[in-house]
């Protein structure tokens, strides 16, 4: 099991934060790259949601057999209108305590909005300017993992991208539900289902 750290963020925090999704799923998938005979998985959070998709289709325009594809934080649903708004820092910062992701003591220091505001603004900026491509589908499941109380998830067609069923899966919780219980059941589940013969 592999953990993707973005650039801009902890041990890469001198690099400069991705702007673009497609170049920033090419890169992961360039460290990524497994053995041909290894089987991989992909799992992504919301932004990561997409951000796995792309990787996903990258790694299989090389070669790469995809095993399944978990898009968490993300439903399969028709795309909301396009985002129409600006890049107001405290509106950023206001947005991820509503969902949960952080809380309000730690957002109100100004060393933390220092470290965090520059990676956060540059990725509403990708979120927002990404635009998910009809091709080329991927040959995996999709399994997408919402919370009920989310109602900040990202809605995206799943079914589109892929000629594999696609499961959504609700669990307890809202955007942040995985930081108090990861879906690891739902994982097991998934990838312990038989594999139809290729």
């Amino acid at each position: 099991m592999h953990a993707v750290q973005y650039p801009g963020r902890a041990n890469r925090f001198d690099e400069e934060p991705p702007d673009d999704l497609l170049r920033l799923a090419a890169g992961v998938a360039d460290a990524l790259e497994p053995p041909a005979d290894l089987p991989l998985s992909l799992f992504g959070h919301s932004l990561g949601a997409p951000v796995a998709l792309e990787t996903a289709r990258e790694l299989q325009r090389r070669g790469i057999k995809i095993e399944h594809l978990f898009a968490s934080g993300s439903c399969d649903a028709p795309l909301p209108a396009p985002f129409v708004g600006d890049e107001d820092p405290e509106e950023i910062l206001e947005d991820l305590v509503r969902m949960g992701g952080i809380e309000a003591e730690m957002v109100a220091d100004p060393i933390f909005q220092e470290v965090v505001l520059p990676y956060l603004i540059a990725d509403n900026r990708m979120f927002h300017t990404y635009e998910m491509a009809p091709e080329p589908l991927l040959g995996c499941p999709v399994t997408t993992i919402v919370g009920d109380l989310d109602e900040d998830a990202d809605r995206r067609p799943w079914s589109a991208p892929t000629t594999a069923p696609v499961q959504q899966v609700g669990v307890s919780g809202n955007h942040f539900y995985l930081v108090a219980d990861p879906p690891y059941p739902i994982l097991r589940e998934a990838l312990s289902a038989p594999r139809p013969s290729s």
